[in-house]
């Protein structure tokens, strides 16, 4: 994780990306979108896991939440660069994250703060919303809710397969790597 390469490798996926947006025919209505997750995917937690045994150790989300409350995640630097190229096609960005609804300016903030400044939605999990469904379920649901809106998913990158596996997916999906956990 903190060697080259982990950076190799979502290089590898993000420059697939952009081939992949590029050679999309966009209508320019701007309902094109493209859904990036958050955590592992935008924004980077290797600060706090590098304290916390790099995933060896049983997640504690109270730990996690107060890291998260912080807002200090940096860029990952691959998927920055992926979302300043997906913007100049034209192409509107959708963050869609498991993170609570009560993280929502937090969140907001540290985007922003590290290079992601502009978004067309920004979707956070209600603490209510979908209880006891997986984040597949959770995922699809909120992308089927984006495509009844209009919205046409070019692209969908996350660093986990509950990210980019369920229904609505768009028209490809990208998989960064995370060795450090999973979440079915």
């Amino acid at each position: 994780m903190l060697g080259q390469h982990y950076r190799d490798d979502s290089k590898v996926v993000t420059d697939a990306a952009l081939v992949h947006a590029k050679s999309m025919n966009l209508t320019g209505d701007g309902k094109d979108i493209w859904v990036f997750d958050v955590d592992e995917t935008t924004l980077s937690n290797l600060p706090y896991y590098a304290t916390h045994g790099f995933g060896t150790t049983p997640y504690n989300s109270t730990l996690f939440n107060a890291w998260v409350v912080e807002g200090k995640a940096p860029a990952l630097p691959e998927s920055l660069k992926l979302y300043k190229s997906l913007l100049s096609l034209g192409i509107k960005v959708v963050f869609l994250t498991g993170r609570p609804e009560d993280q929502r300016n937090v969140t907001a903030t540290n985007l922003k703060e590290v290079g992601y400044h502009t978004w067309e939605k920004l979707i956070l999990k209600n603490s209510t919303y979908y209880s006891g469904s997986t984040a597949v379920v959770y995922k699809s649901k909120e992308r089927k809710k984006l495509e009844e809106n209009g919205y046409r998913i070019i692209g969908n990158m996350g660093d986990q397969w509950s990210d980019l596996l369920g229904t609505n997916t768009g028209n490809r999906t990208f998989k960064l790597p995370d060795p450090m956990y999973y979440i079915s």
